[in-house]
């Protein structure tokens, strides 16, 4: 597929959605794995995972949220450019994005804010049926951890209701703003029915904790390979970044002929989505691809290897 414009012509593509959730959800009850770090492939041979976010979050931000605008607006005043900034990510930088992993051959998770999801539906159904992941990411930018148990409950089904109706797609990862989440959001996420979470920096391997006595996976984020934190929040130019990641990289592809590595890299719309990071990601994603036996792969399908591996770490 050579460009979003013929897929919109075309359309009729098939997703995943809502397949993969449900085999998940299954696996997670009847899972009764065991430990066993001396483990270096993955179950599919692979050396090395790689696993790539694509943040939807543009459209669902409050009024005046932060930007690369002076946050000096005086009370009761709109920052309409800094509006326009996020506007950017579902007007240019996720159809460039989606054109890109095309090219590349690759399919990503898409973490989606529900009300951005709501704004802009016919982008989010667009992303889900060019066969990418549609994980949940709240239904706004609140500040989830203060929440009380039902009304933090409320907020995250409303989330991923959101993507199941405009995408079809049933959302089994999730994400917290920040990835701060609050005591009590894994037991609200496995009383939904997910099956993974991404708020935790502690691996560099997914693995398995106990969430209401059943089995939940984490399946690591990054921050040290972040657009959002490094290139808007240091201001790294795109060789800063490029050459940060690929040195990433490097490390773990050599790790990974003794042990389980999974390596992640974070997008967000506004940012991940312009035309310099674009470049800079086809040059990193073509470096990687170079490299014998890593493979891309969804969160989803990371955390479903997970659940199925008995050598996948355990942690009490």
């Amino acid at each position: 597929m050579s460009s979003r414009r013929e897929f919109m012509k075309q359309g009729g593509v098939l997703g995943l959605a809502g397949l993969v959730g449900s085999n998940l959800t299954a696996s997670a009850q009847e899972s009764k794995t065991v430990n066993n770090n001396n483990t270096s492939k993955w179950a599919d041979g692979s050396r090395l995972v790689v696993s790539v976010s694509m943040q939807f979050e543009a459209g669902g931000q409050p009024d005046n949220a932060e930007s690369p605008f002076p946050q000096n607006m005086q009370k009761g005043f709109i920052d309409l450019p800094g509006a326009t900034w996020f506007q950017y990510g579902y007007k240019e930088g996720i159809p460039r994005m989606l054109d890109n992993w095309d090219k590349l051959g690759i399919k990503v998770t898409s973490h989606m804010v529900g009300s951005a999801v709501l704004k802009n539906p016919a982008l989010a159904k667009e992303i889900v049926e060019r066969g990418h992941e549609a994980a949940a990411h709240g239904m706004n930018w609140a500040t989830e951890y203060t929440m009380p148990y039902e009304q933090e409950k409320q907020f995250i089904k409303d989330g991923a209701d959101a993507i199941k109706k405009v995408t079809g797609f049933t959302p089994i990862g999730y994400n917290a703003n920040w990835l701060r989440r609050g005591e009590n959001t894994l037991k609200i996420l496995q009383e939904l029915g997910f099956v993974y979470h991404i708020d935790d920096l502690s691996r560099d391997e997914p693995f398995i904790i106990p969430v209401n006595q059943k089995d939940f996976v984490v399946v690591p984020y990054t921050i040290r390979n972040n657009d959002i934190v490094l290139i808007e929040g240091k201001n790294f130019s795109t060789d800063q970044f490029l050459n940060q990641v690929k040195m990433d990289f490097d490390q773990l592809y050599a790790e990974a002929e003794f042990k389980r590595r999974q390596m992640s890299i974070s997008f967000h719309d506004r940012i991940g989505g312009t035309p310099q990071m674009v470049k800079a990601t086809t040059e990193l994603i073509k470096y990687i691809q170079q490299h014998k036996e890593v493979s891309f792969k969804r969160k989803d399908e990371i955390a479903g290897m997970a659940i199925a591996d008995k050598t996948t770490i355990r942690e009490r």
